[in-house]
């Protein structure tokens, strides 16, 4: 089972592609301030708007082996907790191993924000990064099996 943090989560329609190549159940899982008009395949879930309605509603209906696709680090950390295998949009596979690096370095870009000092942001979103994430979650789902 995916579950997804569809709140601007610019890859959509490839879990929804892979997901119906594969006749896999998906649940898309969005404020209502992200409702779309046309939901496509899969089940959209709307839950109230909030800070952290749509990552703990995830937290409590993920279970062991589902794949979670999040761009949330704390959420992240979280579901690897609950053995959930978690992808990012841009392909990167969070593991027990890798998570506490990026937990870090969170930290860290916080404390500076805090100081004032702010980067560029965070990169365009590119035809790699969904080809990664194609690549990625296509891996996760065949060593499921």
């Amino acid at each position: 089972m995916i579950w997804v943090d569809a709140d601007a989560c610019p890859v959509v329609q490839e879990i929804t592609q892979i997901a119906q190549r594969r006749s896999i159940e998906v649940y898309f899982i969005a404020s209502y301030d992200h409702m779309r008009t046309s939901p496509t395949f899969g089940k959209w879930i709307y839950v109230d708007p909030g800070q952290d309605s749509a990552d703990l509603y995830l937290l409590n209906r993920c279970k062991p082996r589902d794949i979670a696709v999040t761009h949330d680090i704390g959420l992240a950390s979280l579901l690897l907790a609950k053995r959930v295998y978690v992808i990012a949009p841009t392909g990167k596979v969070y593991t027990e191993e890798t998570i506490d690096t990026a937990l870090t370095m969170r930290y860290y870009s916080a404390k500076e924000r805090r100081k004032g000092n702010y980067g560029k942001g965070p990169k365009k979103f590119t035809q790699e990064d969904k080809d990664r994430f194609i690549q990625s979650l296509d891996r996760l789902l065949n060593n499921q099996n």
